[in-house]
């Protein structure tokens, strides 16, 4: 069965929120669970601002949830799939290097 266009924007849209490394990092921080937007920012080596664009990004396409605890707010991975998602063009990755350098997500 065929997609029509607007299922395939669907798609496109999800794999757009990939599409940066910023967002990848987010989401790999997230795979041991929950973290809020000030322990998200003292992992990676980007400003506050893009951190909460980025997050904001990943939950409008469905692949985080967040929840506000007091005066902070909370981010989970929405679906788990994600990480298989990413296994499975890290294999991708290692079956094409010429010297692999084992990628793990």
């Amino acid at each position: 069965m065929k997609l029509d266009v607007r299922q395939l924007e669907r798609v496109s849209n999800l794999f757009r929120a990939f599409a940066e490394v910023t967002r990848l990092s987010i989401i790999q921080e997230l795979k041991d669970g929950e973290l809020t937007v000030s322990e998200i920012v003292g992992r990676l080596t980007t400003s506050q601002a893009n951190v909460s664009k980025q997050l904001k990004l990943l939950h409008d396409a469905g692949l985080l949830t967040r929840r506000k605890q007091g005066t902070q707010v909370l981010y989970r991975i929405a679906d788990p799939m994600v990480f298989e998602l990413c296994r499975t063009v890290c294999e991708k990755l290692n079956r094409d290097a010429v010297k692999p350098a084992k990628l793990r997500f």
